[in-house]
């Protein structure tokens, strides 16, 4: 199943029918560097034995940009050829002589990587990143995960320029070299007392320095716990340690899963394609996720180190202590991790309704990203069936999808249920590379009369089909007999290579409400299970006819179709006790009232879409006296263009663009005092904290801030951006101050260039924070094609780096990606652009060129001149003789 690595060839399809276990199983590996940015030397000695259960054969070991400078199996030089980027050994002892050793030096430069898979340099410090196959770009090796070892890794420095050694698992040596030419150079020796697959393997070597804190686990061990960043960025790692310190404690309680290290460390480097990841004992992550206080970091940069870090930790059991049989089985440790930082986000939530924003936010990430996917030519299963480029499968569908089928088995199961299936997986599978077979069996098998068990074999579609299921509901009243029917309906449209889908097991959460909004009760469990292609649900002895709440709290990835009258969304707006459902009546007011109106051919811009039912529910939600105030904001934020857009067979983007913009300047102007309002109430907050209840408040009235700019710019007003100018000098947080100048430039208010100037002053030695400046500007909203000319000026800028992803992804993707009213221009200029950067991105760095790529999936649903535009651009990419696996896979299925 191996790609076979020759730049000569044509890229291969790997399918996951093909596996074969590995004709040779790695015992031991014991690694030596000599770190230095220009040649660092490797000698990777390891203990091989040949698997009995497969024939013999050669044994093929994976290598990219490596300089081979000796091979020795036993001690004694051996005969290899290298072929299709692997080194390939024959004649080594045969499988009744036992286990062999094999020793190989191979040196590689880091300081030219600019991939950044492997040993790569960044700001003067030593990173690697090996997951899915970087670990061959480090030695000669079987980089395949269900490939487990017992490494012992020594590292050696200049002690000056390199003070901090760091590999996986346990310090067991350090101190000065010895003998010449070993002045000032000294070794670090770390041993990994559990076995792992290469991918987990890392090194990090730096002027580092760390956040300390001891703690004591349940069962009563004492474990370091360590945060390291560059100097001087100390002051902005207490938050990552107080994530990572309630992400063990959370652990132990809900599954009871112990940290099993000495130690638990965690590194932050500035240059990384992901956003972090969770080698053995030490997690690398992007800076992004891990430096936070209240002057450089957003309320939104908190919670996102809080998830980010709980779900590197997590990887520690769903991950590293099981891993993955093979790369199709991604969702195995993603989707679960996913599904396990999601709960421990919601379990650190006091209260219900910050519990119910979360669930919201989550959704909202699957609708906007996930499901636009699985209608798209990248779409895929949560476990894929092939791939080109395994780095392209790092997807919404494997995470986020993949999350949602292990959220729908605690639903069937129950959550002591899961907890059970859980405690069963690790006992069965401790210390193995398995299949996403194996974790849903053990579920299932830990709870025998479950729905689950029941329909395993059913359910385990999820994994194996594409596309998102639609559910059909229609209700049928009979006043006479005080029935109510409800008929559901399930199908799912054809995907690549996937024309005819069987019935998924569907679990719909369900209630009725009273025309009052009064919670009706009914004889019908509230869990209903579908099974078929079409059920009918009777409910007798109804006064009325009902409301029905349908799939509350998001109880299964699908997309909904039921023809709610305007009153019927209205009673749910008002009176649903389930939050979702309350929101979702919201976002389907607005997407009906946007979509009429994009459909309108006489529609100009400044065009009412409102009407003042629509108006008026949302001024009562905004001024409700019990609601939270994070709520507020989600159900006041208008549905996305990009979701706007999946609603639609043919997608005018500037269409789209302008009535989103005229809905939410007549939202601004219609409740200007209730905005103003809402702003006052909610400004103040006392001292600084990133909890749900303060964080709430900010958004809300970050919101309102933000309409009172918009509608000032229509009335010609100066009171409410002069106020945001001011707040934006005197705010004493982050997200009060972007919030401020996000007005300021959403508004096009000349105060917005004083405010981007003065912003930039403040902040140009903070990386992070200039992040954001530039994705402020390259994803602001369009008027008279502005915004292109502006995104080509902020890559001149001397702050700009195309070399940096988290710089890149800033100007260039907030640019394609974020924002389709400046990306879709009529003249094509936004499609050249974005060509002229994929391609020199994957000169650079394939990962994050073919991420950018991404931007013209859904090319087809253009309407013209946009279509044949985005496919001549498209074109102009496949065209590219070296093109990368990683993009080529991309542009080429999306052309097809």
């Amino acid at each position: 199943m191996l790609q076979l690595r020759d730049a000569q060839s044509a890229p291969v399809a790997i399918r996951r029918e093909d596996y074969q276990a590995p004709a040779f199983w790695i015992d031991t590996v014991d690694l030596c560097f000599d770190l230095d940015p220009a040649k660092t030397r490797v000698l990777n000695k390891m203990v091989l034995r040949r698997n009995p259960d497969v024939p013999a054969q050669a044994l093929r070991l994976d290598g990219e940009e490596l300089n081979l400078a000796r091979v020795l199996v036993n001690g004694q030089g051996a005969s290899f050829r290298i072929e299709g980027g692997q080194l390939v050994l024959e004649n080594l002892p045969a499988a009744e002589e036992g286990p062999f050793a094999l020793e190989i030096f191979t040196t590689c430069a880091p300081a030219k990587n600019t991939k950044l898979m492997g040993l790569y340099v960044s700001n003067g410090s030593f990173f690697t990143q090996c997951e899915a196959e970087g670990f061959r770009r480090i030695t000669y090796f079987l980089d395949r995960p269900d490939v487990m070892a017992s490494y012992t890794v020594t590292l050696r420095a200049d002690k000056t320029a390199y003070p901090v050694l760091l590999s996986n698992g346990n310090l067991v040596e350090h101190g000065p070299l010895q003998g010449e030419g070993n002045e000032n150079r000294h070794y670090a020796k770390w041993v990994d007392p559990h076995k792992k697959p290469s991918y987990l393997f890392a090194l990090v070597a730096g002027k580092l320095v760390a956040r300390e804190q001891r703690i004591r686990s349940r069962l009563g061990g004492d474990h370091l716990l360590q945060v390291y960043v560059r100097p001087g960025d100390l002051d902005k790692t207490e938050h990552a340690m107080q994530s990572l310190m309630a992400s063990v404690a959370w652990d132990e309680a809900r599954f009871g899963l112990p940290l099993d290290l000495e130690r638990f460390m965690i590194v932050a480097t500035s240059d990384f394609n992901m956003g972090a990841m969770e080698n053995k004992g030490l997690n690398i992550f992007n800076t992004k996720y891990v430096l936070a206080n209240q002057a450089t970091a957003t309320d939104t940069d908190f919670a996102n180190i809080e998830s980010v870090v709980g779900h590197e930790y997590f990887h520690n059991w769903t991950g590293n202590r099981v891993t993955c049989r093979d790369w199709f089985q991604l969702s195995l440790k993603e989707g679960l991790t996913v599904f396990r930082d999601q709960e421990f986000s919601q379990d650190l939530c006091a209260e219900p309704s910050a519990r119910a924003v979360k669930r919201i936010e989550d959704v909202r990430v699957l609708r906007t990203a996930q499901f636009p996917e699985d209608a798209g030519p990248m779409a895929h299963p949560v476990r894929p069936d092939s791939y080109v480029e395994i780095n392209n499968f790092y997807t919404v569908t494997v995470y986020e999808k993949g999350a949602e089928v292990v959220r729908m088995m605690q639903t069937l199961v129950g959550r002591d249920g899961f907890a059970a299936g859980m405690k069963l997986y690790f006992e069965r599978h401790d210390g193995q590379a398995v299949t996403c077979d194996d974790f849903a069996q053990a579920i299932a098998d830990a709870n025998p009369g479950s729905e689950l068990a029941r329909l395993l074999p059913q359910f385990k579609r999820w994994y194996s089909q594409a596309g998102t299921p639609r559910v059909h509901a229609a209700g049928q009243w009979d006043a006479g007999a005080g029935r109510y029917t409800l008929t559901l309906t399930q199908s799912c449209a054809p995907t690549p290579g996937q024309a005819l889908k069987e019935p998924f097991v569907i679990p719909v959460a369900l209630g009725l409400l009273g025309a009052d909004g009064q919670e009706l009760q009914t004889q019908q469990p509230a869990l209903f299970v579908m099974t078929e292609a079409q059920h009918q649900i009777v409910f007798e002895g109804l006064a009325a006819e009902p409301v029905p709440s349908l799939l509350r709290g998001f109880s299964a990835p699908v997309i909904l179709d039921i023809d709610y009258s305007d009153a019927q969304l209205l009673t749910l707006l008002a009176h649903d006790s389930d939050p979702f459902n309350r929101w979702e009546a919201g976002q389907r007011l607005a997407l009906r009232r946007a979509l009429k109106a994009i459909g309108d051919d006489g529609f100009a811009d400044g065009q009412t879409v409102l009407d003042a039912a629509f108006i008026d529910a949302m001024r009562e939600v905004l001024r409700h006296p019990r609601l939270d105030a994070a709520f507020k904001e989600l159900v006041l934020t208008l549905p996305s263009e990009t979701y706007l857009a999946e609603q639609l067979d043919v997608v005018d983007p500037q269409r789209i663009h302008a009535v989103r913009e005229a809905m939410r300047a007549q939202l601004a102007e219609a409740l200007l005092e209730d905005w103003q309002w809402a702003y006052e109430e909610h400004r103040d907050n006392g001292a600084y904290q990133p909890d749900p209840r303060s964080s709430g408040r900010r958004a809300l009235a970050g919101l309102a801030l933000a309409q009172l700019c918009l509608a000032a710019r229509t009335s010609g007003d100066t009171v409410w951006p002069g106020k945001a100018y001011q707040r934006f000098k005197d705010a004493g947080n982050m997200t009060d101050r972007f919030n401020a100048l996000s007005a300021l430039v959403a508004s096009a208010h000349e105060l917005a260039a004083p405010a981007l100037q003065r912003f930039h002053a403040l902040f140009k030695d903070e990386a992070l924070v200039l992040d954001k400046w530039f994705a402020l500007q390259a994803g602001s909203p369009d008027r008279n094609g502005n915004v292109l000319p502006a995104v080509k000026q902020l890559m001149k800028h001397a702050d700009f780096n195309l070399r940096n992803p988290n710089r890149a992804r800033s100007v260039i993707f907030s640019y394609c990606n974020a924002n389709p009213g400046g990306f879709h221009r009529a003249d094509a200029a936004g499609y050249v652009f974005w060509a002229d950067r994929v391609i020199e991105l994957d000169a650079i760095n394939p990962q994050v060129a073919a991420r950018l790529a991404r931007a013209l999936d859904r090319w087809k649903k253009l309407a013209e001149p946009y279509r044949t535009a985005a496919r001549e651009a498209l074109a102009r990419v496949a065209a590219k003789a070296d093109l990368s696996n990683d993009v080529r896979e991309v542009v080429t299925r999306a052309l097809d």
